[in-house]
């Protein structure tokens, strides 16, 4: 497949597939890197789709210090978005877990963009933030004194829990489909339900599996999520 390696800012990047008049946005998740889009370009490429995957901050090829927060790395993912326009009539997004926050978070005041296929999508990062501080014991008015709190291999921020409430995430097309596992821990049912439902999009439960979907038959299911996906398209 061709590809092609470069730098949109401070992200590295890599741009899958044929020249085209349409392709995707890849975002990873966390403790990811933009080599994972090569999987989903194998998909898409021959459905007409470039692939343009990023690395996120604190990821993958970064030499840099930006932080792995939401509004640094929304600042960043608008920038690839005008490049991919720049390049493309139809842009998507494709994205995994903190990826999916992230570019719901990025996107939210961009023109719709035309297809967005999220997997494993953390929807309500209050929510998330709120259980960790649970967990750990911590009050809001502890977090809001001491501005962080290690919490195990995460830190607590109370600038992230003011920034999240102030910017609750939304669909960014009319075409959003999801993915998500029976068996994930990490993000509550309701939640990916409840954005499913006010964004009208198309859920598919997988019988089986986990947050994290990696092994050969989970990642089977995904192909053919995607390509159902984007033959919906055609």
């Amino acid at each position: 497949m061709d590809t092609q390696s470069f730098m949109i800012g401070n992200m590295p990047a890599a741009l899958y597939g044929e020249p085209s008049e349409k392709g995707f946005i890849f975002v990873h998740g966390l403790c990811g890197r933009k080599e994972e889009g090569a999987r989903f370009a194998e998909i898409a490429a021959p459905l007409g789709w470039q692939t343009l995957a990023v690395d996120l901050p604190g990821h993958g090829g970064r030499q840099d210090d930006t932080p792995l927060v939401p509004w640094e790395a929304g600042r960043e993912l608008r920038a690839v978005l005008d490049y991919a326009r720049s390049m493309w009539k139809r842009v998507g997004v494709r994205a995994i877990s903190l990826g999916a926050y992230m570019a719901l978070t990025a996107f939210a005041d961009e023109a719709p963009l035309d297809m967005c296929l999220l997997s494993s999508p953390l929807v309500d990062m209050e929510r998330m933030i709120m259980d960790m501080m649970a967990a750990s014991g911590v009050s809001e008015a502890r977090l809001e004194k001491e501005r962080e709190i290690p919490a195990g291999d995460q830190t607590l921020s109370w600038d992230d829990l003011c920034w999240t409430r102030a910017h609750p995430v939304h669909a960014v097309s009319p075409r959003t489909f999801i993915l998500c596992a029976e068996g994930d821990a990490l993000i509550p049912r309701e939640t990916v339900e409840t954005f499913a439902r006010k964004a009208c999009a198309s859920l598919t439960l997988l019988p089986q599996g986990e947050h994290w979907l990696h092994t050969p038959d989970e990642l089977a299911a995904m192909g053919g999520w995607e390509t159902r996906c984007l033959k919906a398209l055609m």
